[in-house]
């Protein structure tokens, strides 16, 4: 496998030209089901299996999942912003930065705990977004570009799956 494959096992996340109901629909239970889906992935997996890389280069699985856990928050925050305030500039973090940190060598359970929670009620949050508020934006500095909810949605859809392929490539 090149390397291009295993950095992006899915592919690159690509905006429809027209973002339907079913679209979002399928990306909020994708959303809603990553935390159960990440869980069965990751619960038989021995320490060192936690510890392998899905690439060279790469996080281990355990740190993908603090990741996840990290990215988010991040995210839902960014959403309630967005809800509330007009079209904010969101804070970027550095995230291969935030890998290296202590708190991503702990056991994945804390992180698996806070996804559950999380996500339940990010998708609760989504589920109740009415086309006025689906269209409220958020700027990302390091793009330039305000991103509306509809599109953020698919984005972190795309990044649940996205993340789950690379515990697939470990766990086979």
């Amino acid at each position: 496998m090149n390397d291009a494959h295993l950095r992006y096992p899915i592919g690159t996340f690509k905006t429809p030209d027209s973002i339907q109901p079913a679209d979002l629909a399928r990306w909020i239970a994708t959303i809603a089901d990553f935390p159960r889906a990440l869980r069965k992935l990751v619960s038989p997996l021995t320490e060192q299996q936690l510890d392998t890389a899905y690439r060279i280069g790469g996080w281990t699985v355990r740190q993908v999942v603090h990741h996840c856990a990290d990215s988010h928050l991040n995210a839902y925050v960014r959403f309630k912003l967005a809800l509330t305030e007009d079209n904010p500039v969101i804070k970027p973090y550095e995230e291969a930065r935030w890998a290296e940190l202590p708190d991503s060598r702990l056991p994945i359970g804390a992180s698996l705990s806070l996804l559950d929670g999380l996500h339940e009620r990010w998708s609760m949050l989504l589920s109740g977004l009415d086309g006025t508020q689906l269209q409220r934006t958020y700027t990302h500095p390091e793009h330039g570009k305000a991103f509306p909810l509809d599109e953020a949605i698919g984005m972190y859809a795309w990044h649940c799956a996205h993340h789950l392929a690379h515990v697939r490539l470990v766990t086979g």
